[in-house]
C-alpha cells in the first residue's frame, strides 16, 4: 500500500498508510480505511488501512511462522543488534517522528521530541538485556542434573494507547524482542501514524520478516481479535481499566494466554506542611498538566496539609495560569489539545459534574478557543471524597484539591480508591517520606518529584491499576517462561 506525502511545520515527509505485515505495507483484506483527525483543528490528516479479524489472523500467522522458523535461530547478540539499530534509526528520524506525534496526538513538539528520545533509549536498554537472560542449575542429588532455562513465550499481541503512541510502542516491543518473541502490535485508532512510520524502520534495522508486525484498527474489532486469538500466546495492553477487564475475560475464554495490563489511575499527590512549597508546586503542576492531563499516572487528587492549604492554592493557581495552551508546534506551548472529540466531551462532562456537585473552580473550567479540542487547565478546590471528580479517572487537565490534617489522614485518603498506579509525597522529612511511601498502595511512589519515569525502573499498578510490570528487568518476566529440565545421571531403575 502506497504512502502519502504529508507536511508538518517541521517539513514534508512520507507517511506509510498500510498494515505492516511480514516487513511489507499491505492493504487491509476488506479494503477498509479510516481517517485520523488532527486534534488542533479537527480536520482529517490521512486515511490508513483498517485491520479486521482477517488481517489480525494474517499478521499472527506471519509472526508464528517467524517465531518457529528463522527467528528461533537468531542469537541473543543479533537480537541486541537489531534493537540497537532500531534505536539508532529512531534517533536519526527524531524530528519527523516527533512532528508526527504532535500532528496526530496534539502534544507539544518539545514534549514529543522527549518521547521519541526516551523510546529510542528504551529499545537500546532492552537490546542490552538480550544476551543476559539466564537460567540456573539446581542441585537436588548426585544422581541428577537439573537446570532451569528461560524461554520466549511465542507470539505476543500488544495493544497500545493514544496518549504516548511512540513511547508505548517501544515499551512493548523492547522486552518482547529482547526475550526472543515475535510481535503483532496494534496502534490506537486515534493515533496510528507514528507507529506506522516507525514500522518502516523495523525493516531497515534488519529484522527478519514477521518478527514485528504493526497494524492499525479499532479496539472493538482488531483489539478484540488479538485478545481472543487462539494462536497468540501472550497479550499486553495499556489503556482503561474497563477495556482491561474485557481483555482478561477474552484471554480466559480463548486459550488462557498470558496477560499483562497497565491500566488506569487516580493518583494522590500529597503535600506536607514542611514541603519546599515552590518545588512542590512545580512538580504538582507537572504531575497533572503534563501531556494535557492524558496520563494514566497523573496526580489528579492533590492532598495538602492544612497548615499550608490556603497558601498552596493561591501559589498553585498562579503557577497553572502560566501554562501555555495552544498550537503544539509553537515553541512556548506546554499543553496542546485533547486527543479527540470524544475525549474532549468526556473531560468537559467531568468539569460540569464538579461544578454541579459544589466544587469551587479556582482556575479554568472552560473550553479554550473555538477550534480544536483545547481545554483550560482546571483546578477544583472545596472537594469532598464522594464527588465524581475525586473518584473517577478524568484523563484530562483537571485536578481536585483537598485538605488533610495528619500523616495518618494522608495515608488513609491516598489509599481511598480502587486504583493503585502511582502516588507522590512532598516533604523535607526523610522519615515522613519513607513511612508514607511504604504505606501507600501504589506501584510507583515519587518523593519531591512527579512523572519521572525511566526505562530502568519497573512501572505498573496495584489493585485495579493492572497486572504485571512494564520497564526495567521486571518486564522481562512478562515475556519469558520457565522450563525445568531434569536429567537422571545414574543407572538406578525406578522401583
Amino acid at each position: 500500500m502506497s504512502s502519502v506525502e504529508l507536511e508538518t511545520p517541521q517539513g514534508k515527509y512520507s507517511q506509510p498508510t498500510g498494515l505492516f505485515i511480514n516487513n511489507e505495507f499491505v492493504k487491509a483484506v476488506d479494503g477498509k480505511t479510516f481517517e485520523t483527525i488532527n486534534p488542533s483543528n479537527e480536520k482529517p490528516i490521512v486515511a490508513v488501512a483498517e485491520a479486521t479479524e482477517k488481517d489480525v489472523d494474517i499478521a499472527v500467522n506471519a509472526a508464528r511462522k517467524a517465531f518457529e522458523g528463522e527467528w528461533r535461530k537468531v542469537t541473543p547478540e543479533d537480537r541486541a543488534k537489531y534493537l540497537s539499530n532500531l534505536a539508532n534509526l529512531m534517533e536519526k528520524h527524531l524530528d519527523t517522528l516527533a512532528a508526527i506525534e504532535s500532528l496526530d496526538n496534539g502534544k507539544a513538539f518539545s514534549m514529543a521530541k522527549f518521547d521519541v528520545s526516551m523510546a529510542a533509549r528504551c529499545l537500546r536498554y532492552y537490546g542490552g538485556w538480550a544476551d543476559k537472560i539466564e537460567g540456573k542449575v539446581v542441585d537436588t542429588s548426585p544422581d541428577t542434573f537439573n537446570y532451569v532455562k528461560k524461554e520466549p513465550i511465542g507470539v505476543c499481541g500488544q495493544i497500545i494507547p493514544w496518549n504516548f503512541p511512540i513511547l508505548m510502542w517501544s515499551w512493548k516491543i523492547g522486552p518482547a524482542i529482547a526475550c526472543g518473541n515475535t510481535v503483532v502490535i496494534k496502534t490506537a485508532e486515534q493515533t496510528p501514524l507514528s507507529g506506522l512510520y516507525a514500522a518502516q524502520l523495523v525493516k531497515e534495522a534488519g529484522f527478519p520478516p514477521g518478527v514485528i508486525n504493526v497494524i492499525s484498527g479499532f479496539g472493538k474489532t482488531a483489539g478484540a481479535a488479538i485478545a481472543s486469538h487462539m494462536n497468540i500466546d501472550k497479550v499486553a495492553f495499556t489503556g482503561s481499566t474497563v477495556t482491561g477487564r474485557s481483555i482478561l475475560k477474552a484471554a480466559a475464554g480463548s486459550n488462557l494466554k498470558k496477560v499483562t495490563l497497565e491500566l488506569g489511575g487516580k493518583s494522590p499527590n500529597i503535600v506536607f506542611n514542611d514541603a519546599d512549597i515552590d518545588n512542590a508546586i512545580s512538580w504538582v503542576n507537572f504531575g497533572i498538566f503534563f501531556n494535557h492531563g492524558q496520563c494514566c499516572c497523573a496526580g489528579s487528587r492533590i492532598y495538602v496539609q492544612e497548615g499550608i492549604y490556603e497558601k498552596f492554592i493561591e501559589r498553585f493557581r498562579q503557577r497553572a495560569q502560566k501554562n501555555v495552551v495552544g498550537d503544539p508546534f509553537a515553541s512556548d506551548t506546554f499543553q496542546g489539545p485533547q486527543v479527540s472529540q470524544l475525549q474532549f466531551d468526556r473531560i468537559m462532562g467531568y468539569i460540569d459534574a464538579g461544578k454541579k456537585e459544589g466544587a469551587k473552580v479556582e482556575i479554568g473550567g472552560e473550553r479554550k478557543g473555538n477550534n480544536g479540542y483545547f481545554i483550560e487547565p482546571t483546578i477544583f478546590s472545596n472537594v469532598t471524597e464522594d464527588m465524581k471528580i475525586m473518584q473517577e479517572e478524568i484523563f484530562g487537565p483537571v485536578c481536585s484539591i483537598s485538605k488533610f490534617s495528619t500523616k495518618e489522614d494522608a495515608i488513609r485518603l491516598g489509599n481511598t480508591t480502587t486504583y493503585g498506579l502511582a502516588a507522590a509525597v512532598h516533604t523535607t522529612n526523610l522519615n515522613t517520606a519513607i513511612e508514607v511511601s511504604n504505606a501507600l498502595r501504589a506501584g510507583t511512589v515519587w518523593v519531591n518529584t512527579y512523572n519521572t519515569l525511566h526505562h530502568q525502573l519497573p512501572f505498573g499498578g496495584f489493585k485495579e491499576s493492572g497486572i504485571g510490570r512494564e520497564l526495567g528487568e521486571a518486564a522481562l518476566d512478562n515475556y519469558t517462561q520457565l522450563k525445568t529440565v531434569n536429567i537422571r545421571l545414574g543407572d538406578a531403575l525406578f522401583g
